[in-house]
C-alpha cells in the first residue's frame, strides 16, 4: 500500500470515528412545558415555591420542614403524580 494510499484511508477513518462519536453525544434538548402544577408534599425546608395551601404565610422560602403537605413547588404538569408522596393541587398555563 502506498504512503498516500495510507495516508487517505487514515484520514478517512478519522472522520468516520468523529462522525459516529457526533452521532452517539447528540442529545435532544426537552421543549419548554406548556403547563406547570403545584405539587404538595415534596419541598424541601425553605425551598416552597410560594405560599402555603393552608395560608399560615404567604411568600417563598418560608417552608420550615421539608414534605410538609401544606407547601408546595411547580413542576411540570404530569410530574407529580411521578414523584414519592407528591399530590397535584392546581395547573397553571406556562407564561
Amino acid at each position: 500500500m502506498s504512503q498516500s494510499a495510507r495516508t487517505k484511508l487514515a484520514l478517512t477513518a478519522m472522520l468516520a470515528a468523529g462522525a459516529a462519536l457526533a452521532a452517539n453525544t447528540a442529545q435532544a434538548v426537552p421543549d419548554t412545558p406548556k403547563k406547570w402544577e403545584k405539587c404538595a408534599g415534596v419541598s424541601l425546608a425553605g425551598r416552597n415555591d410560594c405560599g402555603s395551601l393552608d395560608q399560615k404565610h404567604a411568600c417563598s422560602g418560608m417552608a420550615s420542614v421539608d414534605n410538609s403537605p401544606q407547601e408546595w413547588i411547580y413542576v411540570p404538569a404530569g410530574t407529580c403524580d411521578k414523584i414519592t408522596g407528591g399530590v397535584a393541587v392546581g395547573l397553571k398555563p406556562a407564561k
